[in-house]
C-alpha cells in the first residue's frame, strides 16, 4: 500500500518540476543561468540537474519516462541467463 500524499507535497513537486522545465526551456537564452555553459565539463551540470528534477516530478505523478531504460537492461540480463546451459 502506498501512503496518501499531502497536498503541500504535491504543490512542491509540481512547482519544482515546472521550475526545472522553465530552466530547460529558458526562452530568453540566459537571463537566469546558474553555471555558464562555456565552462569545460561542469558547464552543463545545471541543465542535467534541471532535467533530473523534471523527470523526478513526472515520476512522482505516475509518468515514468525512465522505465524503458531499466527494462531494456533487465531483459538483456534475463536472456543471457536463459542461453546458459544448466548443469
Amino acid at each position: 500500500m502506498s501512503k496518501p500524499s499531502s497536498p503541500i507535497k504535491d504543490i512542491v513537486v509540481a512547482f519544482s518540476g515546472l521550475a526545472g522545465l522553465l530552466y530547460l526551456i529558458n526562452p530568453t537564452a540566459g537571463i537566469f543561468e546558474l553555471i555558464p555553459d562555456n565552462l569545460p565539463i561542469v558547464g552543463n551540470l545545471d541543465e542535467a540537474a534541471a532535467c533530473a528534477l523534471v523527470l523526478a516530478a513526472l515520476r512522482y505523478y505516475g509518468i515514468d519516462l525512465t522505465a524503458f531504460l531499466g527494462r531494456g537492461l533487465k531483459d538483456r540480463g534475463s536472456n543471457k541467463n536463459k542461453s546458459e546451459p544448466e548443469n
